[in-house]
């Protein structure tokens, strides 16, 4: 008997990674994974040709890996994504959806009817209760199916799909009465046009989307699962870093910067003034050198790495100054998760501890893969929590 199998498919701005699992007796299980490397920027280039390009990329790496299954779930960029705490106090579930309606003007810069929202509550503010969550407006569209590829446009299984953003089931039930004196709601909002892009490449490869979600829930459920505590991911990309701030397996902020790994190389280049890829080499064999005091390559890195620093410094206060808990640990995720010495450059500079994330830990697969599957696990991390997100 065949085992169901669903795809996770990140599209990024220096690429696309996907990663095919199945549902072997409740645990994910590894079927094939894939890549493919190029230059593009779905969230602010709206060309349709450009939409084509990564339809074909999309195809071009599903061919190359030999994925089994047409069922995918991507997830939208994080700094095209809107997120925002607010409080409320106890209501019906009825006025609740219309009081978020309302706060949610005061936080988001473009018109709501623009946007897809999607929230969340989370603990009572004077709650030590475990996280509780319920949906509103993406529960209608669990329970439509989701149009197949090549279905006629204007139908109404494509409207319904690009009208909401799927992202997590809903927690049973909801706090009890009395329990909480206020509500701590998770506001999430992406703009509709952007959605569309996604429906519309994912139909021109022949695709059956069956959900689109934020990259840090993605990011939460590869590396945190359902653990109870609080953990900072920060995913250095190519092009852009994303700061995640889960409490109790929900993302609660999320900050992303126009700057990642290409920059460090950047830095590097123009320090020293050799070539591109002679910069890539030395930041890789010699990374961040805690007893050297100046030393050029050093001294570029760790000044390119200064915007994210204080990114990360800014959420923790951010954090903080809500009265919500101490972090527990950074995990660092991306491309230049592997820098030489960042963990431990970054624990001692933030008095935190900083790990390398592996997104395979809760994934079966062949031993003989690891060396492998542990170079290329945190460039994996959103793919792999993408197509973990049906099998439970």
């Amino acid at each position: 008997m065949a085992h169901r199998s669903y795809l996770g498919i990140d599209i990024g701005t220096s690429g696309i990674k996907i990663t095919q699992l199945e549902n072997y007796r409740g645990q994910p299980k590894l079927v094939t994974y894939g890549f493919v490397e190029a230059q593009f920027d779905i969230v602010r280039d709206q060309s349709k040709e450009l939409q084509s390009f990564v339809a074909s990329l999309v195809t071009q790496v599903l061919q190359k890996a030999r994925v089994t299954t047409s069922q995918a779930i991507a997830a939208l960029p994080t700094f095209a994504v809107f997120n925002s705490i607010i409080s409320l106090p106890r209501m019906s579930r009825h006025d609740l959806a219309t009081a978020i309606k309302w706060e949610a003007k005061k936080f988001i810069p473009l018109p709501i009817e623009e946007m897809n929202l999607d929230w969340k509550v989370l603990q009572g503010e004077k709650s030590t209760l475990t996280e509780k969550l319920f949906m509103m407006n993406v529960g209608s569209l669990l329970k439509k199916k989701t149009p197949e590829p090549g279905q006629a446009k204007g139908q109404k299984g494509q409207k319904d799909a690009a009208a909401v953003i799927v992202t997590e089931k809903a927690a049973q039930g909801a706090a009890k009465a009395g329990e909480v004196k206020n509500l701590r709601i998770l506001l999430t909002a992406a703009p509709k046009s952007l959605v569309a892009r996604y429906m519309n490449i994912f139909d021109q490869a022949k695709l059956r989307l069956l959900g689109l979600e934020t990259e840090a829930f993605a990011l939460s459920r590869s590396f945190i699962g359902s653990a109870h505590e609080n953990v900072m991911i920060v995913d250095i990309g190519s092009s852009a870093t994303n700061i995640c701030l889960i409490e109790n397996g929900a993302p609660v902020l999320n900050r992303g910067l126009d700057i990642g790994g290409y920059h460090i190389t950047k830095s590097i280049s123009n320090s020293l003034n050799v070539s591109f890829e002679r910069a890539e080499q030395f930041k890789l064999d010699f990374g961040i050198r805690m007893q050297e005091q100046g030393g050029g390559i050093p001294d570029a890195i760790r000044d390119s790495l200064q915007p994210i620093i204080n990114e990360i410094q800014y959420v923790f206060e951010l954090y903080q100054n809500q009265g919500s808990l101490q972090v527990d640990r950074i995990l660092l995720s991306g491309g230049s998760a592997f820098l030489p010495n960042l963990t431990t450059y970054l624990t001692k500079l933030l008095q935190r501890p900083v790990y390398i994330g592996n997104p395979w830990d809760r994934v079966i697969y062949p031993l003989d893969l690891k060396p492998l599957l542990d170079t290329v696990g945190p460039q994996m991390a959103v793919s792999i929590g993408l197509a973990m997100r049906n099998i439970r």
